[in-house]
């Protein structure tokens, strides 16, 4: 039986919607104490110890990096957590869906790196102002150990253009670049301690750097949505309601899990997996995955 995921208490957020819409960003915001932190890193920690062995149905980094809210109960937890949808609902108004989930780690001295991207680029989701992404740091993050750089108010250009890499060194599933050169002067780094979030626009271009220190850094990553928010080209796909009410015709809603990596949500998982693929990976030359970057 899975134990019942840790509750954390939350703390006031203020966010500036203004500031996010001229920047596309806005960080850092305090969500919880460092501690809760600190046992949400042992909770998650202790789900990749408990299901990242052979008896996983996929590689694990292939359920962290992709709707682990579907199968964690931590994780569905902490994507409803208060502190959190506050900062998100300054941004999106009070009907906000969880679209996705990731746990993305760096372990210690690696050159893995995400290449600047816009995160929009292959998810075939319309009206990208309803989208906003938390990023939890639940390690601190440091320019030294990969934290993110964004270019502020890059989200006004629109959609452009990438190119896909594949690249061994990097953490995104194609290795997606954006066909844009980005001087790191134009760059602003994402420092955040441990319990802070940052937020940012899905048409922002940000990347980061390797994990040059000893230790791990660790970032839970919450893609939430507005009602607005549509599958452009018509596919099924699927969101967790987290606050208000999810009013799209488009996107199914599923339930939290019951337990963690139970066999429903393992098949609903893989039921995800399947609707979003064809978008996710139309047009790539090599098949997608997370699997080459562990």
């Amino acid at each position: 039986m899975t134990a019942a995921p840790t509750v954390f208490a939350g703390t006031a957020v203020d966010v500036d919607p203004q500031q996010y819409r001229r920047d596309g960003f806005s960080f850092p915001h305090r969500v919880m104490p460092a501690e809760h932190a600190d046992h949400l890193r042992v909770e998650l920690e202790h789900l990749v110890d408990a299901h990242a062995g052979a008896t996983s149905v996929v590689p694990f980094v292939d359920y962290a990096r992709s709707n682990l809210h579907v199968v964690s109960t931590a994780v569905a937890q902490m994507a409803r957590h208060p502190s959190i949808l506050d900062a998100v609902e300054a941004i999106i108004g009070p009907d906000i869906s969880l679209w996705g989930a990731e746990l993305i780690a760096k372990e210690p001295n690696t050159d893995k790196v995400l290449t600047m991207h816009q995160d929009l680029t292959y998810w075939g989701l319309d009206g990208s102002d309803g989208l906003v992404t938390a990023w939890l740091a639940v390690s601190d993050v440091t320019i030294a150990n990969g934290a993110m750089s964004f270019v502020p108010g890059s989200h006004h250009h629109g959609q452009l253009a990438h190119h896909d890499t594949f690249g061994d060194d990097n953490l995104l599933s194609r290795g997606q670049e954006i066909a844009v050169d980005v001087r790191p002067e134009d760059t602003v780094p994402v420092e955040l301690e441990r319990g802070e979030i940052s937020l940012h626009h899905g048409l922002m271009f940000h990347g980061s750097g390797p994990n040059t220190t000893a230790q791990r850094r660790i970032g839970l990553v919450l893609r939430y949505l507005a009602p607005s928010v549509v599958q452009r080209d018509g596919n099924v796909d699927y969101v967790m309601a987290c606050r208000g009410v999810n009013r799209s015709t488009k996107l199914l809603t599923i339930a939290p899990p019951a337990q963690d990596f139970s066999a429903a949500a393992v098949d609903l998982h893989a039921e995800i997996t399947a609707a979003q693929s064809s978008t996710l990976g139309a047009g790539a030359t090599e098949e997608l995955g997370y699997s080459r970057t562990k």
